[in-house]
């Protein structure tokens, strides 16, 4: 069994700008979002992967790029040795059994005609596993395990009759219902409240540990990712900019964006001493991106190098990876 679970090679995904007829025949071209722009990296079976930035970084794209929600521009995804953009329709549909998504927002990704229930075993039937009575003592054991109580009266109620934290609970139970091999976790606790968060990423991690779960874990808060993930990705306008194990990442980040970003992490000690790193200005325009390192607009240690020629993510110690001039 490989030790990769996820192998993502030279991954874009370039969204064409909609404009109307006029625009389009004076310019002469199609101008395009580089949500994605060339990323590599590996989630080893059984891990929890992070993939953290600003909103507008892409990571909720290379989320829906590995389940195929969308299809890339370039670049290779092999999932547990299967080249997944050579499959069919059919090859696809059966590997999604064990690839599952946590969206982010549970009151737009549950079907508010449906019931809870419903809801939750609604795979299980598409991919033809349960239905009638095994398939809803399914989704009863899965209500119970992740904390959705009294299942058999929430089974029967809608998605507005529930409270934030029980639907967020819901999207869970739907994702795990077919024991999946992997996970992507899109800002599972984003829309949470702050006493339920802690509470849904002690759940996560049990349930990780209960059904040998891989996780890909995309946040912009670096304090969760902190306590949940084995390594982590931290991502800037399409890019990868640092990569390795949470301790390496955490405690010695290299690149000046990472710096920026754990800077801004809140600690709960009024007497600390931290060194703030702010970025200056605004995230550039992702259709037209800078030169370069796309983050030397904003670094405060920016070089003339910087805004002249990429860096590319090299490996400068034990599990850890960054792309930038200065720490090369």
């Amino acid at each position: 069994m490989a030790e990769n679970l996820v192998e993502v090679r030279g991954l874009k995904k370039w969204f064409p700008v909609q404009k109307s007829f006029i625009e389009t025949f004076l310019a002469r071209r199609v101008d395009y979002v580089r949500a994605v722009d060339g990323i590599d990296f590996e989630i080893k079976r059984g891990e929890v992967f992070g993939l953290a930035g600003e909103s507008g970084s892409g990571k909720t794209t290379t989320g829906r790029l590995i389940l195929r929600l969308v299809e890339p521009t370039e670049g290779q995804i092999t999932f547990d040795g299967m080249d997944i953009l050579s499959l069919d329709s059919k090859a696809m549909h059966a590997l999604r059994r064990r690839m599952q998504i946590i969206f982010q927002d549970p009151y737009a990704s549950l079907n508010p005609r449906m019931k809870i229930g419903e809801g939750i075993g609604h795979g299980l039937e598409i991919h033809g596993i349960a239905k009638g009575k095994l398939k809803r003592q399914m989704v009863l054991e899965m209500m119970e395990r992740v904390g959705l109580t009294p299942a058999a009266v929430l089974y029967d109620k809608y998605p507005h009759q529930l409270s934030g934290g029980q639907r967020q609970r819901a999207v869970i139970a739907r994702a795990l219902i077919l024991h999946p091999d992997l996970v992507v976790a899109d800002e599972p606790i984003a829309m949470a409240d702050v006493s339920v968060k802690a509470l849904l990423l002690e759940l996560m991690l049990e349930l990780k540990r209960e059904f040998n779960l891989t996780y890909l874990y995309i946040t912009h808060d670096l304090a969760t990712a902190k306590y949940i993930c084995n390594r982590i990705a931290i991502m800037y306008l399409g890019k990868i900019v640092e990569l390795g194990s949470l301790y390496e990442v955490y405690s010695h980040p290299l690149h000046p964006y990472t710096e920026a970003l754990l800077s801004a992490v809140p600690v709960p000690d009024p007497r600390a001493q931290r060194r703030k790193v702010l970025p200056k200005g605004e995230i550039p325009n992702p259709i037209n991106p800078p030169s370069g390192c796309r983050f030397h607009p904003r670094c405060p240690y920016a070089k003339e190098v910087c805004g002249i020629e990429e860096p590319r993510l090299v490996e400068v110690g034990t599990d850890h990876l960054v792309a930038c001039h200065l720490r090369v």
